[in-house]
């Protein structure tokens, strides 16, 4: 028998911590891997019998945070999980049989991902993620804001899915944004992003929202499915807001 460990990135999720390592019991070892939470996150991971580990102050991005816990790791196979999610029985079956299949060809799996915004509301577009690796076959991740996976060997895909209970409530998602948008802002400056004209405002959120509610069938989800793109939106217009800011202060500077 293979054994398994499953690497958690958490901050500040003492309401979701619980049953995400729940679904994730089977596992040999649970890894947390905590961003300097102020509420009873590590406290109640720690009584669930997680390890937490806390990584440097400098680690800022994801990529940085999941690169740490590879290297905390003990087992052969790791499988990568965030306090938001939860591993449904199938894909708990999927996963033990293939890290215990000696003919299988595959060092990496992509998993099936279900969204749900706003408390329950499923989201029509499935994503498919790379969460499950041989442990001497993944080289680290990379990327400040979307990491990506660096591996050697070829990539199967699970049955089953993971579920993702994101953006539960309307504050969450402003919280989030308020975050993320400043990060990728930053990024794109650093980038020596063109100059943040007016049109460019009404094409990136049209964009965005077109993306949300056409290409991935928001509409699909109802007034839920609505208020997301529209937020999504936003959202993006948020980033280059902030973008366009920082270009102002840098040609007043001048």
């Amino acid at each position: 028998m293979h054994k398994l460990s499953a690497i958690i990135l958490t901050k500040n999720s003492e309401n979701l911590i619980a049953d995400c390592i729940e679904s994730v019991s089977f596992c040999d070892e649970i890894i947390v891997i905590d961003d300097a939470s102020s509420d009873r996150t590590v406290d109640l991971a720690t009584r669930l019998s997680a390890r937490v580990e806390t990584p440097d102050s400098s680690s800022k991005n994801f990529s940085e945070k999941r690169n740490f816990g590879l290297k905390k790791a003990k087992n052969k196979w790791i499988l990568y999980i965030d306090a938001d999610e939860r591993v449904t029985r199938e894909l708990k079956e999927s996963v033990l049989k293939v890290i215990n299949d000696p003919q299988s060809e595959y060092h990496a799996y992509k998993i099936l991902r279900k969204n749900f915004y706003l408390g329950s509301h499923e989201w029509p577009f499935i994503e498919s993620l790379e969460r499950l690796f041989m442990r001497y076959s993944l080289k680290g991740w990379s990327g400040e804001v979307h990491e990506t996976p660096l591996f050697d060997g070829k990539i199967g895909e699970l049955s089953g899915f993971l579920l993702h209970y994101t953006h539960t409530d309307l504050t969450s998602m402003v919280n989030k944004t308020l975050v993320w948008s400043q990060i990728e802002a930053e990024l794109r400056f650093k980038a020596h992003h063109p100059a943040m004209t007016w049109w460019r405002f009404p094409r990136v959120m049209l964009t965005a929202f077109y993306d949300s509610y056409f290409r991935q069938k928001g509409y699909k989800a109802g007034t839920a499915g609505l208020i997301e793109s529209i937020y999504q939106a936003f959202s993006i217009f948020i980033t280059y807001a902030r973008l366009w800011e920082m270009q102002q202060k840098k040609n007043n500077a001048k």
